[in-house]
């Protein structure tokens, strides 16, 4: 099978659940933008740093190709028996994000990202993720989409920004707290 097919040279892509839309439409945005983050997020996986939590982060990177299939799906998604993302995965979220900040000084002021490449992937994939977020919460307000996606996505983020402050931690980078302007 040919990679290219030459039915988009239109600007035009087809949906899972047929027809075709504009490559600039909101649904293909938010689907583009969550593999934009898939793909950052397998360059945190493979960050040195995190080893031991490659297991987790290759399953949140599955979750988010079943989010883009199902925002892929267009009409009535739960017809096409694709997986779905359920409470148990967002539970999974929560209990790494608790387990992380329970290894971690509690965080009382900003902090600015960056410090070490690694931790700065981590800020850029949080900050896609919130994009993503933004673009799904766009098109929910066009076409409904479950809400188990958004509420993933924002956890994600979460997830993501404790992640930083973790691989900080351990790789023994100082946090910068941002002080803003004095009056």
């Amino acid at each position: 099978m040919k990679i290219y097919t030459k039915t988009g040279d239109q600007g035009q892509t087809s949906l899972l659940s047929g027809g075709r839309v504009s490559k600039s439409d909101i649904r293909i945005e938010a689907y583009g933008t969550v593999d934009e983050l898939n793909s950052y997020l397998g360059l945190v996986r493979d960050q040195e740093v995190n080893k031991d939590r490659s297991e987790l982060l290759q399953e949140v990177q599955e979750k988010l190709f079943t989010i883009g299939a199902i925002l892929a799906a267009g009409k009535d998604p739960e017809k096409m028996k694709l997986p779905q993302v359920l409470n148990e995965d967002i539970e999974n979220l929560e209990t790494a994000i608790d387990m992380m900040e329970g290894e971690l000084t509690p965080l009382k002021n900003f902090i600015l990202p960056g410090g070490h490449p690694s931790v700065s992937y981590a800020h850029i994939t949080r900050c896609i993720c919130r994009r993503a977020e933004r673009l799904v919460i766009s098109l929910h307000e066009q076409h409904p989409v479950n809400n188990n996606i958004i509420i993933y996505l924002n956890r994600l983020s979460d997830y993501l920004f404790v992640l930083s402050r973790k691989m900080s931690n351990e790789l023994g980078i100082e946090e910068h707290i941002w002080k803003g302007r004095k009056a």
